[in-house]
């Protein structure tokens, strides 16, 4: 009996999280057209976007500390949705829950972390490699049709500014990144801020891009250069195949 009871509370301990997964999508949604609604009226000037502080310099009162759980569970709660076995829950999750705004047979391999995904767009048929992660917070990110991102692709739309005493992510150190129809990034790449990859360019595995590349030209190094060009008679479209499970 002892045992029974033991594997019982041991099993709903283990299944708790996925429990409060399930209850807070709802309430996920909506901090989510929420932030939708103030990301329009920057962009429209209505609003002013602060340089956002380095968190362990703020003293934080009880409104910035109950923000700051809500930002982290909700990083938290896209995180392991990475984790679920089905494409088809996830891809409803990312587009009706957390607004990303994805076209056609779109997929996202396991494991990819997003962050701000309502500024994240994703173009028909493009394909997200397995633990990418795609930092859409500070300018969003652009995907085209027929994308093929590698495993392991980082694309970061700001970064601190470290000659700042505040060691702030400042206007000059952020943008959005870009990335048009047919484009191939290999694994391991990186992206950094106000970059776009030009239609039907190749990125090299393990390569830093830090400015714009051209189309139909293969880059790669750290940092990226050109070192060779691609056929313009491109014709493939992704059809959303994808393996099970993953």
């Amino acid at each position: 009996m002892e045992y029974i009871i033991f594997s019982i509370a041991l099993l709903a301990v283990f299944n708790i999280k996925w429990v409060i997964f399930l209850v807070t999508l709802i309430p996920i949604r909506i901090v989510n057209i929420y932030l939708v609604a103030k990301e329009e009226k920057i962009i429209l000037g209505k609003e002013q976007e602060k340089p956002s502080s380095y968190s362990l310099f703020i003293k934080k009162g009880i409104k910035q500390n109950i923000i700051s759980l809500i930002n982290g569970y909700m990083r938290y709660h896209i995180f392991q949705l990475g984790f679920i076995p089905s494409h088809r829950i996830r891809n409803f999750i990312y587009k009706y829950i957390y607004l990303i705004d994805m076209k056609s047979n779109v997929v996202i391999y396991f494991g990819a972390e997003i962050r701000a995904p309502y500024k994240l767009h994703i173009g028909d048929g493009s394909i997200i490699g397995d633990k990418s992660v795609l930092d859409a917070r500070r300018g969003g990110i652009w995907i085209g049709d027929n994308v093929n991102l590698g495993s392991f692709v980082n694309l970061w739309t700001g970064q601190h500014d470290y000659n700042d005493p505040y060691f702030r992510s400042m206007p000059h150190k952020r943008g959005p990144i870009k990335i048009e129809d047919r484009v191939w990034i290999g694994p391991n790449v990186t992206i950094l801020h106000s970059v776009t990859v030009g239609e039907g360019a190749v990125v090299a595995a393990g390569s830093v891009v830090t400015k714009n590349v051209e189309p139909y030209t293969l880059v790669g190094g750290i940092p990226a250069k050109k070192i060779g060009v691609r056929s313009r008679d491109l014709k493939y479209k992704f059809s959303g195949d994808h393996l099970p499970f993953y």
